[in-house]
């Protein structure tokens, strides 16, 4: 194919895939009383599934400290085009969430042609793994991360005089950055599993610089929560975790080459 014909190949994978980001988040906007009654403004009712656990979790250990009645904020809307255009935003993130899996797939189809054979096998399953882990994360993000981050700022006051009402575009942003930006964070392995296969990075530099590193996620973390302590620790203990786990996969990946080598060194050696 010529370079142009690659153009337009790419450009059917993308019109594909902003055509299933686009149907799933037509649905979205349609489903405006599961969507909003139910998913975005979830976190902020006593009975979220989440407080729910909590306060089961509370009550095994005889207490009811974790248990939450009320949630002392509201949300309102300061501008004439608030809700209308924060339903739009929220339409067109959800549909790419859902349509993520197949969106990468489609990406997947154009790039795959173009590799070896070998690092076709190697790479069997990624959009399997890739789509898995953004989910993993963005369920992570949305009943873990956003639910305490919403429960702290609501709750936090600096005079019982200050009353605290949120606008519809803070808190959406919010939810929004937490969800999607768990779910990005959470492919770690991934990008280490690729990076070790081109030979970039290796298991002895990333525990040489596992110290660097954790500073580097405290950063993230930082960057990518409310400035609360609690929540910025929900998101650093599992991109640690998620840190162990690529020096393991690092190593399988380095332990495969190097057999691989030596194997091709043997037989050219005959």
């Amino acid at each position: 194919m010529s370079f142009l014909d690659h153009l337009e190949e790419l450009r059917w994978h993308i019109i594909r895939s902003f055509g299933a980001i686009l149907v799933f988040g037509i649905a979205a906007f349609l489903m405006k009383d599961f969507v909003w009654g139910v998913l975005i403004l979830g976190p902020t009712k006593p009975d979220f599934w989440t407080y729910e656990m909590f306060c089961k979790v509370s009550s095994a250990l005889g207490s009811d400290a974790f248990c939450i009645d009320e949630m002392p904020f509201i949300i309102q809307s300061r501008k004439m085009t608030g809700q209308f255009s924060m339903h739009i935003v929220s339409s067109v993130v959800i549909g790419l969430i859902v349509a993520f899996p197949y969106a990468f797939w489609e990406i997947w189809r154009f790039v795959s042609p173009g590799l070896y054979d070998n690092e076709r096998k190697l790479s069997r399953g990624a959009v399997f793994f890739v789509s898995l882990l953004f989910s993993l994360g963005v369920l992570f993000g949305y009943f873990l991360v956003t639910p305490i981050s919403v429960n702290f700022l609501g709750n936090y006051q600096v005079d019982e005089t200050i009353l605290n009402e949120f606008d519809i575009t803070s808190y959406v942003s919010i939810v929004i950055t937490l969800v999607l930006a768990c779910g990005l964070l959470f492919q770690l392995p991934i990008v280490v599993y690729f990076l070790s296969k081109a030979g970039v990075i290796s298991p002895e530099a990333l525990v040489k610089y596992r110290k660097h590193a954790i500073v580097v996620i405290l950063i993230i973390a930082a960057l990518v929560t409310p400035p609360d302590p609690i929540t910025q620790l929900l998101v650093t203990f599992p991109l640690l975790l998620l840190y162990q786990v690529s020096i393991y996969i690092s190593r399988v990946v380095v332990r495969k080459r190097e057999e691989k080598m030596a194997e091709e060194e043997a037989q050219s050696s005959l």
